[in-house]
């Protein structure tokens, strides 16, 4: 069962028997946290609950790269869809791009009657960035805080459950970034299109900031698993929220695991860093009112497990795969992928997949196993949480260690585009200029920037990205797309007349199999393995190949004997064998581990030795 605890309730106290989050729940309930703590099931779990306990609930997915209908088993729509089996509850997906087309409707119908063609085509064409996508799908989640439109009405409780952090932080910004900027601009904003386009959601904006600061309206629950590196991120959230206004939050504990056998060694560390992580929480949690879910031995797909997950009930697990040992895994070490990897010479080396499935870590590990190798290497990040430095906890000669820091480029960004574009402006054109850079949207342009001289810069040497989660990444991937649609706009033949004047943008450079090299990480779990076949689809629809797959935490090549996670080997065995003979072209595996692998000597030891084979 799910079990509550108090507020300074101290650490050995046994919890209650019921999840305090369900016992009067506000209206909106927001599920926020670092990727792959487990956001998705417990929103849906707890929306099944209040389903079942007779209330009408409306469950919201924000994230780009939602599971919500693997998990359900139906098909979701920017429109509230029915779930058969649960009377009483709804899904709705806030697609971006569905919600980008309906914005920019909106804004041509505010055109006047009397507008050329070429005026509209002007306006779409202002339109058609990814800022827009973003304040197009902002827009729609600020309809339903402002009870706007048929979507929110006739439910009792709005359910959110939203992307990894960096990126909830920042839409959770938005409603008081755009009502600040509307405050104080009566002229309209540079990457939404004329004036009535922006003017017109200022009261809505209005509405979604008194909601989220509401605390009789709204909770935020911090999913967090008994882990460190989460907790942190939960801890920081926590505080960034606070300075949002939204001071109504909850701790969530999610996968504590308890060993029942203690004569197996990776049981117990497992139970041991959990007791850790939990004892030594950061402040900003420990006093927040606690629940604790208990690590499942199954996965959280399909209504019966979703039940079961907060509810205890009991869901049908396959026999414990006892007789399957780390040979039988058909992936090789990262050791191997190293090698393979320094062989090009140079390239930028993507590493991507769902929040919390271990990026970081690999893609650290790589480049340490690189710098082995004999290469410099530039590490860097797009992720907002950005713990490469904490991973890499050190230096090395050849490494050099970065980030694209969203905050420092845009600044950096306005100061550029101020000293160019601004330069022979009068002083009223330059305060218009500047007022119109304050748009939140200028920091999607400023990062994407920043991340074309990173593709830049390894055309001659190596660079690893460790990406954002998943849903974070494709937003910048449209934004590289976008920027590629337009350059070749610009020139009457296309693609094809751009080549001949030696046109090579950021996403061409993503398309040459020689020179970039994305490697997808997941964990050995049906949800994680989804997500990164359909970002896979997604990379290749952009005409960019995955180059291989990395497995991580994987508890089969451990040799554990502990019941429950011999339960959890099943799936991970099904897991395994759908990548290795369908999804990847390679595929390369990193055990579990007893000690998280941190600092330089730790990362190096994993893309240094055969890890399977030293177990």
């Amino acid at each position: 069962m799910c079990h509550a605890a108090l507020m300074n309730t101290p650490l050995n106290t046994p919890p209650s028997n019921a999840c305090g989050f369900l016992g009067a729940p506000t209206r909106f309930l927001f599920f926020t946290g670092k990727g792959g703590v487990g956001k998705t099931s417990l929103s849906t779990a707890t929306a099944i609950a209040l389903a079942d306990a007779g209330q009408r609930v409306l469950l919201v997915s924000t994230d780009a790269a939602s599971n919500l209908d693997e998990m359900l088993g139906i098909r979701l729509s920017n429109q509230p869809v029915a779930v058969p089996a649960v009377p009483g509850l709804s899904v709705l997906n806030i697609d971006p791009d569905a919600a980008a087309e309906a914005y920019r409707l909106r804004v041509l119908a505010q055109l006047e009657s009397d507008a050329s063609d070429d005026e509209r085509a002007t306006v779409r064409e202002q339109l058609s960035g990814a800022c827009t996508t973003e304040i197009a799908a902002f827009d729609e989640f600020a309809a339903l805080l402002a009870h706007e439109g048929g979507g929110a009405q006739g439910y009792d409780h709005l359910i959110f459950d939203t992307a990894p952090t960096g990126h909830t932080l920042r839409l959770l910004s938005l409603p008081k970034a755009w009502s600040g900027f509307l405050a104080g601009n009566d002229r309209g904003a540079s990457c939404l299109g004329p004036h009535s386009g922006l003017k017109m959601q200022e009261t809505r904006f209005n509405a979604a900031l008194a909601a989220l600061s509401n605390a009789a309206l709204t909770t935020v629950i911090l999913v967090t698993r008994p882990d460190p590196r989460p907790m942190q991120e939960a801890a920081r959230t926590a505080e960034e929220l606070r300075t949002l206004g939204l001071s109504n939050q909850r701790l969530l504990i999610n996968g504590v695991f308890h060993a029942s056998r203690l004569d197996d060694p990776i049981a117990r560390a497992i139970e041991a860093l959990g007791i850790e992580a939990i004892a030594q929480m950061p402040d900003a949690l420990a006093r927040l009112p606690r629940d604790e879910v208990p690590l499942r031995a199954f996965d959280t797909v399909g209504l019966s497990a979703l039940r079961a997950l907060l509810g205890g009930g009991a869901v049908p697990v396959a026999a414990p795969a006892a007789d399957l040992a780390p040979a039988d895994l058909p992936a090789e070490p990262l050791s191997r992928l190293a090698d393979e990897l320094a062989a090009l010479g140079h390239g930028l080396i993507m590493v991507m997949g769902k929040g919390g499935v271990g990026k970081t870590t690999i893609a650290a590990a790589l480049a340490v196993g690189l710098v082995q190798r004999g290469h410099s290497v530039h590490l860097t990040t797009t992720d907002p949480a950005a713990h490469v430095a904490q991973t890499l906890n050190g230096s090395l000669p050849n490494l050099k260690v970065g980030r694209i820091d969203p905050k420092a480029e845009t600044e950096a960004y306005i100061a550029k585009i101020m000293a160019t574009r601004g330069k022979a402006l009068d002083e009223e054109g330059k305060a218009l200029l500047l007022e119109d850079l304050q748009s939140p949207c200028t920091e999607e342009v400023a990062v994407f920037h920043a991340f074309s001289r990173v593709v830049n810069e390894a055309r001659s040497a190596f660079v690893v990205l460790d990406t954002a989660p998943t849903g974070h990444s494709l937003l910048l991937m449209d934004a590289t797309g976008a920027y590629h649609r337009q350059m070749m706009q610009q020139y009457e033949g296309g693609e094809g007349a751009a080549k001949t004047v030696h046109i090579i943008t950021p996403l061409m450079r993503l398309q040459d199999a020689s020179m970039t090299h994305v490697i997808l990480v997941t964990l050995p779990e049906v949800t994680p393995v989804s997500q990164a076949a359909a970002l896979q689809e997604d990379l290749r629809r952009a005409k960019i190949e995955p180059w291989a797959w990395v497995i991580n935490k994987s508890i089969a090549a451990t040799g554990t004997t502990d019941p429950l996670l011999q339960a959890r080997l099943v799936g991970e065995h099904h897991q395994t064998a759908r990548i290795a003979q369908g999804l990847a072209r390679r595929t390369f595996v990193l055990p579990w581990l007893p000690a998280p692998p941190v600092g330089v000597q730790a990362l190096g030891q994993l893309a240094a030795c055969a890890a399977l084979e030293s177990l």
